[in-house]
């Protein structure tokens, strides 16, 4: 049998109890890096995998950026969860919405769309349902700054970017004008930091003599964080050079600086108005809300502490892998990356087939860090792995191939390297599309 759609219950239909299953029953939340890590880790166990994801498709997160930018269409970078596990025979695939988990009785409720909510039992829980942006406190500000944690995320912040050149070219106000071309980014990490020197490009080479009004490579590009420095995950000499060549690319970095209201004509930074019509959230993130309805331990992220072998104490049948999950390695806390994400569903998977074969769990989960890695725009990139340190063109030839390899399918690595190819010689992106809102009726 390849990966089947698993229906839900009809309301007549009761669940069935473990003791009827013939097989334990895995159910991944989650179809991120981690929760398709650990299902592909269990594809050769004699068990029942039931993984459940609101979305039907896996995203390649590194380079979601750039879908919001225009260099890559959604498409490039997502893969159908069933496509992806067409060859594993003991998963099935579950469009759904996680709504409530009872640990107790081991199950979790979820809501299909068009059907209602439904109950699934279970025998191991894996908890992979990843992140959404954290404003800190600020909810509000969310209608104003989109955060970028979804396809849909992506394609509004690239809508928001387009269509603020189409505005500014339409207006005879300069003041107007001004604003719709300030872009203010919040939040100097890996993703602000990208996502800044993309559209910085995009102004000054991608969008060059396409207006007769406007310059745009007269566009304002702010980037404000309130830490001390911009990636401080990096070492301070790597921070400070993507910080330069942030700067050669026309970015405005502003660093020690904390948003202080965000609302539809811009910011509040330090007290000073900074008039815009794209604001965009890189600032934090926060666990999704599904690791709340575990009822368990967690830090101000909301991220579940989980042991050494990624299991929650009070419940050891459950897992949190992934974003999800907070511990703390050699004193320092694991990073929320896709690297560790796939070493700990990968991990979690070995963990839960061990444990129904009767054996011992084995060493405890240890990360393993690879190197970290960012782009600042073309040709350059800066690298950390250990105590090697390099940044350049090299470095970003390296991140280019490193990135290909990692995409979820063939066809993909194939598109996006062709589209990139393409970028690099005439740069020009692909997907410069506005997408339409609902229409009014005498449109």
């Amino acid at each position: 049998m390849s990966t089947v759609l698993t229906k839900c219950f009809p309301p007549e239909e009761p669940i069935v109890a473990n003791a009827a299953r013939a097989k334990k029953r895995v159910l991944i939340v989650g179809a991120g890096f981690a929760g398709i890590a650990a299902a592909r880790a269990l594809k050769r166990a004699d068990v029942e995998i039931l993984l459940v994801d609101r979305r039907n498709h896996h995203i390649f997160q590194p380079l979601l950026y750039q879908v919001a930018t225009a260099v890559l269409s959604p498409s490039e970078i997502a893969a159908p969860i069933r496509q992806l596990e067409a060859k594993q025979k003991n998963l099935s695939v579950l469009l759904a919405e996680v709504s409530g988990i009872n640990l107790g009785a081991r199950i979790v409720e979820v809501t299909c769309p068009e059907i209602g909510s439904r109950k699934l039992e279970y025998d191991f829980l894996v908890i992979a349902a990843g992140m959404r942006p954290s404003y800190f406190g600020h909810d509000e500000f969310a209608r104003f700054a989109p955060g970028l944690k979804s396809l849909n995320d992506a394609e509004t912040i690239r809508t928001k970017i387009l269509s603020a050149f189409e505005l500014a070219e339409s207006t005879d106000d300069p003041k107007e004008r001004a604003r719709q071309m300030t872009f203010v980014l919040v939040g100097g990490g890996p993703t602000g930091v990208e996502l800044a020197a993309s559209i910085a490009q995009l102004v000054t080479v991608t969008l060059r003599d396409n207006f007769r009004k406007i310059d745009p490579a007269k566009s304002r590009i702010l980037l404000l964080d309130g830490g001390a420095r911009i990636l401080p995950t990096f070492a301070e000499s790597l921070s400070r050079k993507a910080a330069k060549r942030l700067t050669k690319l026309g970015v405005e970095v502003s660093t020690g600086v904390k948003v202080e209201k965000v609302d539809d004509q811009g910011v509040i930074a330090a007290g000073a108005r900074i008039s815009s019509a794209t604001v965009l959230w890189t600032a934090g993130v926060s666990a999704s809300p599904v690791v709340k309805m575990l009822g368990t331990t967690t830090d101000r992220a909301g991220r579940a502490f989980v042991g050494s072998f990624m299991d929650l104490p009070e419940a050891p049948n459950v897992f949190v892998a992934g974003d999800a999950a907070t511990m703390t390695q050699d004193g320092h806390p694991v990073p929320g990356v896709a690297q560790a994400a796939i070493q700990q569903g990968r991990f979690v998977g070995r963990v839960i087939a061990n444990r129904i074969k009767g054996r011992k769990d084995g060493r405890p989960f240890r990360y393993r860090n690879k190197g970290n890695m960012a782009v600042v725009g073309k040709n350059f990139a800066i690298l950390e792995a250990g105590r090697l340190r390099s940044s350049g063109f090299l470095t970003w030839v390296v991140w280019a191939a490193l990135h290909v390899l990692a995409l979820p399918q063939l066809q993909n690595r194939f598109r996006v390297q062709t589209q990139w190819f393409w970028s690099y010689l005439s740069g020009q992106r692909s997907s410069r599309l506005i997408s339409e809102g609902p229409r009014s009726s005498g449109s």
